[in-house]
């Protein structure tokens, strides 16, 4: 079952497969309860990636990214990511989905000595200490938590629960959600540790209703949250709902349905609608030739990790080799993405320290 799972998908991001010679790995939750989120992002990295390949690819070689399917599953994740490591003999890994997920591939990213460039998740564990293989591009979740929780005391809010999966990934962002309430002299009024695959409704919804929270900072997956604000609603609560922005995109919208309206989500990158950057010019660019309605944040999330990707690519040269890549993006300081800036060195490998706060709109866009 294992192995059907594993080899239940493959996107080439390619003109024409067989022609690609720089192969990059992927595993993500492509099924499962991050399903929309990751195919957004690894949308908007194929944006870029094919237009990089249509222009002849990087050092006149074309990249392929080879997608195996994790149904959003840490042990599924080690196992897709030994097979693209050690079997695929890719050259580098590629946005992995998770916090647990991306920690499931630490030992092997050390055994075979492949960088991981962008993995699509926040956790300080990915930025300290240093993991000389993990290249980070976007804010960390103690960032978008701390944030979320000064916004919400700024306004008058003290009355602020926290629902957070039960992993690594709740764990760490409630130590940025304790940063904002210690600095506005609180503390939350209530804090559920919910599973992360199969969050109990029937006893965290009565908590919150009976803690009369006037708002609550929600840390889990789209499907975790979306069900959960569903239940709150039905039960009479009109708290107001704070996320992260592992749940920035247009299919955690629809999966609101209803009740998207008003919904605060954080965000590790410029509106999708901004002129003002040149990252989201180009991305908004390459999607009109490709005939794409729009772009969501997190394909500006999957788009910025593939001009990394690409750029550490050509400055390893025209035989790049694993530890060639790693050590080529050591020597990005710094790297326009296109109004935010990289600046990697030995001693930091975190990216990107933008974080923003939206809200869905009546119209179910997000609005800064």
């Amino acid at each position: 079952m294992l192995k059907n799972i594993v080899l239940g998908l493959a996107l080439v991001a390619a003109v024409g497969a067989t022609q690609a010679q720089l192969l990059i790995g992927q595993t993500a939750g492509f099924s499962g309860p991050v399903a929309a989120g990751v195919k957004e992002t690894t949308d908007g990295a194929l944006l870029y990636i094919d237009a990089v390949n249509a222009k002849g690819g990087v050092n006149g070689q074309k990249i392929e990214l080879v997608s195996l399917d994790d149904n959003f599953d840490p042990k599924i994740t080690a196992e897709n990511g030994r097979i693209l490591m050690e079997e695929r003999k890719v050259l580098a890994m590629f946005l992995t989905r998770g916090t647990p997920h991306n920690q499931a591939l630490f030992p092997l990213l050390e055994k075979n000595g492949v960088p991981l460039i962008g993995p699509s998740t926040g956790a300080m564990v990915l930025h300290e200490p240093v993991n000389p293989w993990v290249f980070n591009v976007r804010a960390t979740y103690q960032r978008e938590a701390e944030k979320s929780v000064a916004f919400l005391t700024s306004i008058g809010f003290n009355r602020i629960g926290i629902v957070h999966a039960d992993d690594s990934f709740g764990k760490d962002a409630i130590a940025g959600a304790q940063k904002g309430f210690d600095k506005a002299k609180l503390q939350p009024s209530i804090v559920i540790a919910a599973d992360r695959a199969k969050p109990d409704f029937d006893a965290i919804i009565p908590e919150l209703v009976k803690a009369n929270v006037q708002a609550v900072v929600w840390i889990a997956s789209g499907t975790a949250v979306s069900n959960g604000v569903s239940a709150l609603r039905k039960a009479g609560s009109t708290a107001q709902i704070v996320t992260l922005s592992n749940n920035a995109s247009s299919g955690f919208i629809k999966s609101l349905g209803e009740y998207s309206h008003g919904v605060i989500v954080s965000q590790v990158y410029p509106s999708e609608r901004s002129s003002a950057y040149a990252m989201v010019n180009e991305a908004r660019s390459l999607a009109k030739e490709r005939k794409l309605a729009e772009i969501s944040p997190a394909m500006l999330e999957g788009f910025a990790a593939a001009k990394v990707l690409v750029e550490g690519l050509r400055r390893a040269g025209s035989k790049p080799t694993r530890a060639g890549v790693a050590k080529a993006l050591e020597t990005m300081r710094p790297y326009d993405l296109g109004g935010l800036s990289i600046d990697y060195s030995p001693t930091d490998h975190s990216g990107l320290d933008f974080a923003d706060l939206s809200i869905i709109g009546e119209r179910g866009k997000f609005r800064r």
